[in-house]
């Protein structure tokens, strides 16, 4: 199952508000890092569901949830609990690596 989209209508009820861990994919469609990272989100969300919420936001149709969390350089991939950000990770980087960089949230 890939990352399921969030928006800036829905970003409070699906990140912030849950109980769960949640990873968020800061992206553009015209950004070619995102375009390469995406297949490896999309895999870790099918992978790991049990363990993380993975959900993307599309920077361009979601201005104001890229703007209040900062979101000035994309891919931006953020890891929320408990409604606050506790890892940013920048840039796109191979499967293997991103999933070294959330080990403790995959456990």
């Amino acid at each position: 199952m890939p990352a399921r989209k969030v928006t800036d209508a829905t970003f409070e009820t699906e990140v912030l508000d849950t109980e769960r861990t949640v990873l968020v994919d800061f992206w553009a469609p015209w950004c070619p890092p995102c375009r390469a990272i995406g297949p490896v989100i999309d895999e870790l969300a099918a992978t790991h569901a049990d363990k993380l919420d993975i959900v993307k936001v599309n920077v361009d149709e979601n201005p104001l949830s890229s703007a209040k969390y900062r979101v000035t350089s994309i891919p931006a991939l953020k890891v929320y609990r408990a409604g606050k950000v506790i890892k940013t990770i920048l840039g796109a980087m191979p499967k293997s690596d991103l999933e070294a960089e959330l080990a403790e949230y995959l456990t």
